[in-house]
């Protein structure tokens, strides 16, 4: 079977994942735009609009992210993305994720990481995770979803500097 980095149909009781488009880029910066998201973030600034428009920009080319909505609203949540398939360890890569503060909490991130799990699992027996060294709340809610750190490296993000971070792994098993 093929691993489709950006399927059109993802969805469970609490999100569905859109794939990201150019038009988006409006309705997902108001999400953004919201400082407290990145305050634990390797670039803080992505809450300004220039910042945001380059992390827009790769992950458009990634050709793997999503808008993620709220299932029966519609309304906008956040963004992610499926990355960095590499067939000699039979892994992909899940990340550049951010989920508006309204969010936290309620089952959300849980509810996005079990979808995006679910569907990976199905063509690779691994999924990475790569979380910024000072980002307590993500590593803390990938621990808490199985995973394990398996190495700290320094990543550069898409026009960014590079910047240490964890690696997280979740096996099929």
């Amino acid at each position: 079977m093929h691993f489709n980095i950006q399927p059109t149909h993802l969805q469970n009781q609490l999100i569905k994942l859109i794939p990201l488009q150019k038009s988006d880029f409006e309705e997902l910066f108001s999400v953004a735009s919201d400082k407290l998201i990145w305050e634990q973030h390797p670039n803080k600034n992505r809450y300004k609009k220039d910042v945001f428009l380059n992390y827009f920009e790769g992950a458009i080319q990634s050709q793997g992210a999503f808008f993620i909505r709220e299932a029966t609203s519609n309304e906008p949540i956040g963004s992610t993305r499926f990355y960095e398939i590499d067939l000699q360890n039979n892994s992909v890569k899940i990340g550049y994720t951010f989920i508006g503060c309204k969010f936290w909490g309620n089952g959300y991130n849980k509810a996005l990481k079990k979808l995006m799990l679910d569907y990976a699992f199905q063509f690779v027996d691994n999924v990475i995770f790569e979380v910024g060294a000072n980002n307590i709340r993500s590593q803390k809610a990938i621990e808490k979803i199985g995973g394990i750190k398996i190495d700290e490296i320094e990543v550069e993000y898409y026009g960014e500097d590079s910047k240490l971070n964890y690696i997280y792994q979740i096996n099929k098993k």
